[in-house]
């Protein structure tokens, strides 16, 4: 129970760190709200219970936007948002409050957006990560756009193509800069799991081959290319010592090479070591 909430609040803490850095181009593009100045509100709403709303930003001095992420159904949902509303409003009771529920969940969304008492009926609005066109956040082409475009619906598209283009473009962001590039793959590689999609993004990092395995964050493929490292190197120092051996008796090249069916020009280059080392 406690490593699934572990999990759980770790791709909450990915998905708020993404929006917080495209939170303009989300309320354009996905909200659907027309923004041009959107600044973050930050710590005057921290609770007594350590509880915080993920996003509160300030549009156009005009309202404010709340923006809360959940990655699994909650029951309570409507009285946290409820809660977070009166919150909010304690410090900008001048203002509208638009609020939104972004379901970044593996499991099909069954959470209400309501909660209904005998003399009000309050209500928010919930965004479902995987109804929304991936095209969107991919048109965007910012980093934290098209990790966040992994949730989404993908269409008719070819899934192995899609996220072999997401790869690409965050590669292309990063600017070689490995480290970067790195984050940008571990939150891909996290928020994949909530669709299933970790067999492609790994796939996709294999497409990848100027890129030197080890700076990949896929614990599979990096353990399988180590294999197939350490098989290589095997084989190498294997058909060396054999060569090393057979020379002691056979000093042909030629012969070497149809003993142990291998091309006479290896032979001749360890053999050419092999004197260059008796000098």
């Amino acid at each position: 129970m406690q490593r699934e909430k572990v999990k759980k609040n770790k791709k909450d803490i990915i998905s708020k760190e993404i929006i917080n850095s495209i939170i303009k181009e989300l309320a354009n593009e996905i909200i659907g709200i027309n923004a041009k100045n959107v600044n973050i509100i930050k710590d005057e709403l921290q609770r007594i219970e350590d509880r915080r709303a993920d996003v509160v930003a300030k549009v156009d001095n005009e309202y404010i936007l709340h923006i809360e992420i959940q990655n699994s159904n909650d029951n309570s949902m409507p009285l946290r948002m409820m809660r977070y509303y009166t919150d909010i409003k304690f410090y900008h009771s001048n203002l509208p409050i638009y609020q939104y529920l972004i379901y970044i969940g593996k499991s099909k969304l069954s959470m209400k957006n309501e909660q209904k008492e005998k003399k009000f009926t309050y209500k928010y609005d919930i965004i479902n990560m995987n109804e929304i066109d991936c095209e969107k956040l991919l048109q965007i082409d910012k980093p934290e756009s098209l990790i966040l475009s992994i949730l989404c619906d993908f269409k008719d598209k070819d899934k192995q193509k899609v996220i072999n283009h997401i790869i690409l473009k965050l590669h292309e962001h990063a600017k070689e800069n490995e480290r970067k590039f790195r984050e940008y793959m571990i939150m891909l590689e996290e928020l994949s799991k909530n669709r299933n999609l970790e067999k492609f993004v790994e796939k996709g990092e294999e497409m990848l081959t100027e890129i030197n395995y080890e700076t990949l964050p896929s614990f599979n493929l990096g353990i399988r290319k180590g294999i197939e490292k350490g098989i290589e190197k095997g084989i190498e120092k294997g058909i060396e010592k054999g060569i090393k051996g057979i020379y002691l008796f056979e000093k042909d090249p030629k012969k070497i090479a149809q003993i142990m069916d291998i091309d006479e020009k290896l032979v001749n280059i360890i053999v050419s070591n092999l004197k260059e080392n008796k000098k």
